[in-house]
């Protein structure tokens, strides 16, 4: 059953898109990603469970976050899997997060990751992994984790700065240790991506504790280049690995919202390349990346010029700016909902692939301009095109008649061994053809089956038009049919 705050949301969206007439089409394709945490009990889960009742309440939560988020027509769940040195399912590596039973390394009894995928891709929407890479948490964490913390367990893969504790990229086998945890993920769970946040230095990290790693492996570098390397070497392991396993599987990084200085616009000391030692634009550029999700959670002048930058320094690859729906908040400066209207806007007319919003509860508080001026339509994860190629379009579209509809069938489009199974995209427009190009005619979309059933509204001639969609999202010419007046 679904919650009250659910049902309301889900009732009110259908009128608040009405008269939207005024606002351009959205685009087809574009991520419209948003970050769903787990840390403190932010999003999900709010409450540990303990009991089957509780159990069974802390996935209804989840279903009733996802029915939102469909209705909204967003199509891409960030959800936080690593969390601080512990994960959110069974594994082999680190204990399981206490923040779904209240005690740390034991299990609610089911598998939220597992549980979370099946319900994202019910709907239609990806599930990607989001691996918290350096943060161990704080001393107070750590200290409650107790022998399973990784400082207890590998002290020399951490390093304590500021009251806290963090992966030392400067030590060469901490890549490894990242790559065992992406690797055990997909293999075990059928994600759509792994998502690397806080691949980097610590913030502030002026006296961070890495002088006898850089001695030992800086090679006459400077420390800045080292450091850059260093992180380099991380998110090229990880993306070999998760190609050399499932190709399709994406790989995003969240970077710091800036890249560098600009010719006219100063990065005011907050960048990705001089403060995080993230070299992103040259992930892009080397193609071990591909999607990146800069933190832009600024307004006016720090935010536009700086998309602009990373969209023109993209190398093909997906810019998805991450945009700061938190900031309507009066604590974190009060911005009025249309505010993160224009940053979306700004970032299609530049030219990205979408914008991932952070995060879910405040992606709620402005629903009603979000979803009436730009997520009004349904929209389809770009696809990576650098990978995937064309398939073949579905074959045998037969329309059955029944007494209150049709029902449309077709041939399941095969695909290359160890490959996942086509998904497929339906389309429907008055008259006698349909454009699949408008994202208004998207009937049904990323559907896991080879027939729909269909009951439309009013007696009149439409034409359907089905399409395949392999995993890397590229999609088929269509195959249509005209359905003659439906009684």
């Amino acid at each position: 059953m679904k919650s009250l705050k659910t049902i309301l949301l889900l009732m009110l969206l259908p009128l608040f898109a009405a008269g939207n007439a005024q606002h351009p089409l959205p685009p087809k394709y574009e991520y419209r990603a948003v970050w769903l945490t787990a840390i403190e009990n932010l999003d999900w889960p709010k409450t540990p469970a303990l009991t089957p009742l509780e159990v069974e309440n802390q996935k209804h939560s989840l279903t009733a976050i996802l029915d939102t988020l469909q209705a909204m027509n967003v199509n891409t769940v960030l959800l936080q899997t690593r969390v601080r040195g512990d994960l959110i399912y069974p594994s082999q590596i680190e204990p399981f997060s206490h923040l779904f039973t209240g005690v740390e390394g034991l299990s609610p009894g089911y598998d939220p990751l597992a549980f979370a995928i099946e319900e994202c891709h019910r709907r239609g929407m990806q599930l990607h992994a989001w691996i918290v890479t350096m943060p161990l948490g704080k001393d107070e964490h750590v200290k409650m984790m107790g022998e399973k913390s990784l400082p207890r367990r590998n002290r020399s893969l951490c390093s304590h700065y500021d009251g806290a504790w963090y992966m030392e990229p400067g030590n060469p086998a901490t890549s490894p240790y990242i790559v065992s945890i992406v690797r055990e993920v997909v293999e075990k769970y059928d994600v759509d991506g792994i998502h690397l946040d806080y691949i980097r230095y610590p913030d502030r990290n002026n006296g961070y504790p890495d002088g006898a790693w850089y001695r030992r492996y800086g090679k006459g570098e400077t420390l800045a280049t080292w450091r850059r390397k260093n992180i380099t070497r991380i998110v090229k392991d990880v993306y070999e690995c998760v190609k050399q396993i499932k190709p399709w599987v994406r790989v995003s990084c969240a970077t710091l919202g800036k890249y560098n200085h600009l010719t006219r616009y100063s990065s005011l000391g907050w960048d990705a390349y001089n403060v995080g030692f993230q070299e992103a634009q040259q992930w892009a550029r080397e193609g071990i990346v591909d999607m990146i999700a800069p933190m832009l959670y600024f307004k006016g002048n720090n935010f536009y010029p700086f998309v602009r930058d990373w969209q023109e320094n993209s190398y093909g690859r997906h810019i998805v700016p991450g945009i700061g729906a938190y900031r309507i908040l009066p604590e974190y400066g009060g911005w009025e909902s249309h505010e993160i209207v224009r940053q979306i806007c700004t970032s299609r007319s530049a030219g990205t692939a979408g914008t991932a919003m952070f995060r879910v509860e405040h992606l709620f508080s402005c629903i009603r301009d979000v979803y009436t001026t730009i997520y009004r339509t349904p929209a389809l994860v770009p696809p990576m095109d650098w990978y995937g190629t064309e398939p073949a379009s579905p074959a045998s579209l037969a329309v059955e008649y029944t007494a209150n509809g049709v029902v449309l069938s077709w041939d399941a489009v095969e695909t290359a061994a160890n490959q996942p199974s086509m998904r497929y995209n339906i389309y429907c427009a008055e008259g006698e053809s349909v454009d699949i190009n408008n994202p208004e005619n998207l009937l049904a979309y990323m559907l896991a089956r080879t027939a729909f059933e269909w009951y439309p509204s009013l007696q009149r001639t439409f034409t359907v038009a089905v399409t395949a969609v392999d995993a890397y999202g590229v999609e088929s010419e269509p195959v249509m049919q005209v359905v003659y007046n439906i009684k």
